[in-house]
């Protein structure tokens, strides 16, 4: 049996797929870094509310099997570029530093189709910079799933994605052949990917991309 450890469990895949850890029995233990009280009550989740600025605080706690990383923003939420950083590639680094030390064994990262850490696009940029960090990290499986436009109602509203997701509902007979990695995913079945992934323990560096996530979480 095994411990699953969740940084973004509140967000668009993040919840998605903490229902479906909780509801498995190959997890008996589910623990959550969050940064206020979710109100969750489930026999098998460990809640620890912290300050990701602080990471001596909850670094004892980064102790399990497999380690999902689905946190992320925008940079319109964040405020600023470096505020974008700090959530999309400093703290996944720094539970990847946790992580390797207290011998976890498996880290799986949500990032973004296209993501490229010699792109023009700084989100494009950052995605791409915290993938590069993870593949000279030592766990023994890393995973990285690259889907692109997500569908699935977000606690906040965005406009731009939400607009977006309209145009490829309309459009998605196009998205075949070599484009058809870009038809735009359900968060359900990028979570369950994520799950199914988990289970094969398939050692080394590996990407997924959007496609192909599809075909694992149908």
């Amino acid at each position: 049996m095994k411990t699953a450890l969740i940084i973004g469990s509140t967000g668009l895949i993040g919840s998605e797929l903490l229902q479906i850890l909780l509801d498995n029995p190959e997890y008996t233990s589910v623990v959550t870094f969050v940064k206020r009280d979710t109100g969750i009550q489930n026999p098998k989740l460990t809640q620890h509310v912290i300050d990701f600025d602080k990471p001596e605080s909850y670094k004892e706690w980064v102790v399990g099997d497999d380690f999902f990383c689905t946190i992320g923003t925008t940079i319109k939420k964040a405020g600023s570029q470096k505020a974008f950083k700090k959530v999309d590639f400093e703290y996944p680094k720094q539970f990847a530093l946790f992580a390797q030390e207290n011998k976890v064994k498996n880290y799986l990262l949500i990032s973004s189709l296209d993501a490229n850490a010699t792109s023009s696009n700084f989100y494009l940029k950052t995605k791409g910079e915290i993938q590069d960090f993870l593949k000279t990290c030592n766990f023994e499986s890393v995973s990285i799933l690259q889907p692109s436009l997500l569908l699935g109602d977000r606690n906040e509203f965005r406009f731009a994605e939400k607009a977006g997701a309209f145009v490829m509902k309309l459009v998605s007979f196009v998205f075949v052949g070599k484009l058809k990695k870009y038809k735009a995913i359900h968060r359900n079945t990028v979570a369950k990917a994520l799950y199914r992934i988990a289970q094969k323990n398939t050692k080394g560096f590996h990407i997924y991309e959007s496609d192909v996530i599809q075909e694992i979480g149908n």
